[in-house]
């Protein structure tokens, strides 16, 4: 028995599961959001606390980064990806997340075997591509300013 392409599509409309754009975009915006209006808010105590631009900035960075993997390691972060889905991925929460997620699914094989060797199975393409990145990008500025 031949389907028609017709009536395939009809089939793979009647299949598929609808999708709640306006929910996930909405998620995703409120997630994105807080995360950033969190960074900001550190940033802005930091600042009030005496620091200066750069110290408060670096303080901002690492604060973010170890709330984010200290809720990753607890798994509330998991429960506000499903909320945010792509929200979540607001550069250095989102890194911070890709690094201790395979670390802590891994852990029960041990600190080298496990942990060691997986705890950057997302990440490690990352930084290599993003090091990479700036190495070459560097290597263009250097060329454009002496030519």
């Amino acid at each position: 028995m031949s389907v028609s392409p017709k009536e395939y599509k009809k089939m793979e409309e009647k299949a598929a599961p609808k999708t709640k754009s306006l929910r996930n975009l909405s998620g995703a915006f409120f997630i994105g959001g807080a995360f950033c209006l969190l960074g900001q808010a550190l940033l802005e105590l930091y600042k009030n606390l005496g620091m200066g631009s750069p110290s408060a900035s670096l303080l901002t960075s690492v604060s973010l980064i170890a709330l984010s993997a200290v809720l990753t390691g607890i798994g509330v972060y998991d429960k506000i990806a499903k909320f945010g889905g792509g929200g979540t991925l607001v550069p250095i929460t989102g890194f911070a997340n890709a690094v201790v997620s395979p670390a802590m699914e891994y852990k029960s094989e041990g600190f080298v075997l496990g942990l060691g060797v997986k705890i950057f199975t997302v990440a490690g393409p990352v930084i290599v591509y993003g090091t990479l990145a700036s190495v070459v990008y560097g290597a263009i500025y250097y060329i454009m300013n002496k030519i």
